[in-house]
């Protein structure tokens, strides 16, 4: 009984040593012997039952003090440890030399059974007091530990939150100065547009001035080419009356009269061609006082198309080309400006007319079939309508492409064009509806100018 009881004992000291001295996380290989203790020591109790093996019983307390001893030395740097190393010390070494003298000389362990049953009574003594205040000092130092150890957690909560809330505000700042940067940058593209707007209106007041100007002695030479013209045919005229015999001077006169009047027609011609560039050059510089109301785009687009196809017709009664039209209906009423818009319309329906008859031109040379097409469409998108004219031309260069709105750049040959249409056409769409205007070609299949108008529902029917 008294084995089983010390069993019980162990078992419980064991669990308490462990724990104590946390042997899982400092010695792990030596905590794995420390948790089998209870089963050596059922394996040892039932052999100890055994009528030749009862001796064993004598031993299993000192195996046990033995493991507890190793334990606590294998974590001496370990201060509760330490302490217990202290306590249990002493009373190992008395036992452990009780045992040798014990078993190697009984005679002279009997005699001085005395001072051996002293010694170890003042060692348990010491065992008890030491291991008493060691395990108080363990107890003090294990909450002292377990304080700092919350505290350490704490701090280390705070140290994250304020890490979080420094990364929080940093990111707040990121985004703030990004969108300060963005705003300043858009300040500075505004600025600029302003600045640039101001040296276009000012350039667009002096080309309007100039072109005024040169406006009044142009026409006077037009005038007067024109009225030299008719007094040439007139000389002529009055020449071929006079009774001049026949001969070198009458030759010579009406060989001048003509030159001098082929000069006149000449001048006639590119004053006019100058003019026209002039009347250009006003209309792109003109700023247009006109208010958007709201217009069928649909019909002003095939009044415009019917409008370009005649005159062309008066001019050149050989010209002729197919016209398609496909018109959405739900876009209503859209508010722009009908004489800006029509002017956008009548130049780009007549170069796409231009474009279709010269690629006529071209394949009737050649000996090839080619029916000239140009098609006029519209069509409602969510927040815009889409204007398209199109052609089956001759397409536009790519090396033309970047430049094609830029002012006085024409595809054309010269004398064909003042290459302001397209400029104009660009400046009233963008800066005079807020709309966009692009272009599609490929060349040797034709173009696609697209126009794109802001679409406001309080504008429509």
């Amino acid at each position: 009984m008294e084995l089983i009881f010390l069993v019980g004992i162990v078992i419980a000291v064991t669990h308490w040593l462990r724990k104590s001295l946390e042997t899982a996380s400092k010695v792990p290989e030596w905590d794995k012997v420390l948790s089998k203790v209870w089963v050596g020591s059922l394996v040892y109790f039932g052999l100890s039952l055994i009528p030749f093996l009862n001796f064993l019983g004598d031993w299993y307390g000192k195996i046990i003090f033995l493991i507890y001893l190793l334990t606590v030395y294998f974590l001496r740097d370990y201060r509760p440890a330490r302490l217990l190393l202290l306590a249990l010390l002493p009373n190992g070494i008395v036992v452990g030399l009780t045992s040798i003298f014990e078993y190697l000389t009984p005679t002279f362990y009997e005699s001085s059974s005395a001072y051996f049953s002293t010694a170890d009574g003042f060692t348990s003594f010491w065992l008890i007091g030491f291991g008493i205040y060691a395990l108080v000092q363990n107890n003090k130092e294990r909450k002292l530990r377990i304080k700092q150890e919350e505290e350490t957690r704490l701090a280390e909560e705070k140290k994250a939150e304020l890490e979080q809330m420094v990364t929080d505000r940093t990111s707040e700042l990121t985004t703030e100065k990004e969108k300060l940067e963005l705003a300043l940058s858009e300040l500075e593209a505004t600025q600029d547009q302003l600045i640039q707007s101001e040296k276009l209106a000012s350039l667009g007041e002096l080309t309007a001035g100039i072109a005024h100007e040169i406006q009044n002695p142009l026409n006077f030479v037009n005038n007067f080419a024109e009225l030299s013209e008719e007094l040439a045919i007139e000389l002529k005229e009055e020449i071929d009356k006079l009774e001049i015999p026949p001969g070198e001077a009458k030759e010579n006169i009406a060989d001048l009269l003509d030159d001098l009047t082929q000069n006149q027609e000449k001048i006639n011609h590119h004053g006019k061609r100058a003019a026209s560039i002039v009347t250009g050059m006003l209309q792109h510089a003109r700023t247009s006082s006109g208010k958007k109301e709201p217009t069928d785009l649909n019909a002003l687009s095939d009044e415009f198309l019917r409008l370009a196809y005649h005159g062309l017709r008066a001019k050149d009664r050989s010209f002729n080309a197919s016209m398609k039209t496909d018109f959405d209906e739900s876009i209503g009423n859209v508010a722009v400006i009908p004489q800006d818009i029509g002017r956008v319309m009548l130049n780009l329906i007549t170069n796409a007319f231009y474009e279709v008859t010269e690629k006529k031109q071209q394949a009737t040379s050649s000996g090839q079939d080619f029916e000239p097409t140009v098609s006029v469409s519209t069509k409602r998108m969510s927040d815009m309508v889409m204007l398209t004219v199109k052609d089956n031309g001759r397409g536009i260069p790519s090396k033309a492409l970047e430049k094609i709105f830029q002012p006085f750049f024409s595809t054309k040959p010269t004398g064909r064009g003042t290459g302001l249409g397209l400029s104009l056409a660009y400046d009233i769409v963008t800066k005079g509806h807020g709309g966009e205007l692009n272009v599609e070609t490929k060349e040797g299949e034709g173009t696609s100018f697209i126009v794109q108008l802001p679409l406001l529902d309080n504008n429509q029917n």
